[in-house]
This record gives C-alpha cells, sequence and structure tokens, in this order.
C-alpha cells in the first residue's frame, strides 16, 4: 500500500529539528529509515533544494526554502507529484504560521511540536486520495517536477545508517559535531577589541622595523615581541570563531603569551595602553571559554 509515513521540519543551517511526526513506527525498516533522516539533516546546507533519497522499500523527499526544509518518508510506490506537492502544503503553511526570526533564533529542538497537528491532518488527507482528489490540483506541481525533477540522492553519497565510514559521515563529525554556540553581543565585542589589538601590534612593529634600519638602537626582540602579540592576538579570534581541541587550554596560554609580551614591552607603553591590551585579551579568553560547542540535540523518540 502506498503512503505517506512520517514527516519532519528541520532548520536547514544547522540541522536542528523544528517539529516532527509523533507516530512513527518501530518496525526495523523505519528505525534504518529515522537513521537516514539525522545524516540527511546534517548535509541540508549543502544539498538542493528539491531531493529523494530511495532507501529500499521506502523514499525519504525534502524541499528546502527560506532557511527551512521539509521532509518526508514514504513508500517507494506513493507517487512523486503527491509526495512534492504534500511537502509544498507543508511549507506554505509553516512559512504562514511562524515568523522566520523565530525559526532562526530557536535553540529548543522540536520547539515547534504543535505544528504536528498540522502535519497529521494533511498527512491522513494525502493518504486517502478520493478526499485528495477534489482539494487540490496536481496538474502545476507535475509540470514543476517535469521541469526541473528532484535531485537523486545515492546511497554511495549517504554511506551506511550502521556506522560504515563515509565522506559524508566524517564531515559532520568534523563539523558539525565541533559547532560552536552562536555569538553573543559581548563576544563579537570581544572580537572587534582583539582584532584592533592585533592591529595595533602590527603597526608598532613595523614601526621599530623601520628604527632598526634606520640604526636608532631599536632593540629586535622588541619587534619580536610586537609580532608576537599580533599573532596571540589573531589567533584569540580564531579561536573564538572556530572550535579546536583543547581550545579552553590554547585560549589561556594564549593569554599567558599576551601577558608575556606586554610585559617585556613596558618600557615602550604606558600603563593605561598596557592595561588596555592585557584587559581585552582576558575579555576574549573568557568569551572563548563562555562559547562552548554546541551539544548534540537530543532524539526525539516518539
Amino acid at each position: 500500500m502506498s503512503m505517506i509515513l512520517s514527516a519532519s521540519v528541520i532548520r536547514v543551517r544547522d540541522g536542528l529539528p523544528l517539529s516532527a511526526s509523533t507516530d512513527y513506527e518501530q518496525g526495523t525498516g523505519m528505525q534504518e529509515c529515522r537513521k537516514y533522516f539525522k545524516m540527511l539533516s546534517r548535509k541540508l546546507a549543502q544539498l538542493p533544494d528539491r531531493c529523494t533519497l530511495k532507501t529500499g522499500h521506502y523514499n525519504i523527499n525534502f524541499i528546502s526554502s527560506m532557511g527551512v526544509s521539509y521532509m518526508m518518508l514514504c513508500t517507494e510506490n506513493y507517487p512523486n507529484v503527491l509526495a512534492f506537492s504534500f511537502l509544498d502544503e507543508l511549507q506554505k503553511e509553516f512559512i504562514t504560521t511562524y515568523n522566520m526570526m523565530k525559526t532562526n533564533t530557536a535553540v529548543r529542538p522540536y520547539c515547534f511540536i504543535e505544528f504536528d497537528n498540522f502535519i497529521q491532518r494533511t498527512k491522513q488527507r494525502y493518504n486517502n486520495p478520493r478526499s485528495l482528489s477534489t482539494k487540490i490540483n496536481l496538474s502545476d506541481m507535475q509540470m514543476e517536477i517535469k521541469l526541473r525533477p528532484p535531485y537523486q540522492i545515492s546511497m554511495g553519497e549517504l554511506g551506511s545508517a550502521n556506522g560504515v565510514t563515509s565522506a559524508f559521515s566524517v564531515d559532520y563529525k568534523g563539523a558539525a559535531h565541533q559547532r560552536l554556540e552562536p555569538a553573543t553581543l559581548s563576544g563579537i565585542v570581544a572580537f572587534i577589541l582583539s582584532l584592533l589589538c592585533a592591529a595595533l601590534n602590527l603597526i608598532r612593529g613595523f614601526h621599530a622595523i623601520e628604527s632598526l634600519l634606520q640604526s636608532d638602537g631599536e632593540d629586535f626582540n622588541y619587534i619580536v615581541a610586537f609580532f608576537l602579540g599580533t599573532a596571540a592576538c589573531l589567533y584569540q579570534c580564531y579561536l573564538f570563531v572556530y572550535y579546536t581541541g583543547w581550545r579552553n587550554v590554547k585560549s589561556f596560554l594564549t593569554f599567558g603569551l599576551i601577558c608575556l609580551c606586554n610585559m617585556y614591552l613596558y618600557e615602550l607603553r604606558n600603563l593605561w595602553q598596557l592595561f588596555f591590551h592585557v584587559t581585552v585579551g582576558a575579555f576574549v579568553t573568557l568569551q572563548i571559554w563562555l562559547r562552548q560547542a554546541q551539544g548534540k540535540a537530543p532524539d526525539y523518540d516518539v
């Protein structure tokens, strides 16, 4: 029997599930498809806006628009035109119901779970062709699919849901599992101040080189200190933006390097300048420590 089995609404940029069907079957095939759902959600930003994945007896179809993806699971013999018409209805209703600002700022998985009521009603209609035929016009969707058919995702692209390593899963482990929390206003300010300190150190470093070339008795070690300070500030910016192993330890060591450089340069800077550079370094270190990696979104086992 051809039918729609489940559907989900997912944010494209990070794969955060916003809503989903709450009537998942628990068969082995369905559990396997749920794994494919998760794997696809991690790659939505890199996939076309209309795709199909064939998984044996089931098909997974999805469309993406305005930063949100609408994904559904159906039996392999369910008509494509009905599948994408169903997704189109979900998309129109979701955009009408929810402000895009809310979807962009959502942090809790399934925070729009009440949308499941509409998913269920629409799914029942599409699983009953007699009640459906008089309510929708499929000609436009048929023409659209004919002119722009969905991209067929191969199982080779996806890898195995049973844990076989592939380029797909490696990319996810290197990126999604190491995604940082959204930057706060104080974090952005710290980032800009760190760039400012790096620029000031760089300018002073070039001035020190000019003095050395003019044989004004400039100590070469001052040049090294200025450029080390520049590198340390830029590396703090990098640690703030990207996740790396031992990130907090690296940030504290970098802050220590900033302090040492400023201690060596105390003869060339007044107390206010030294205080500014050290305070900015401490502030950025704090923001790096506060901006931790996002935890894995919990499964919604319903």
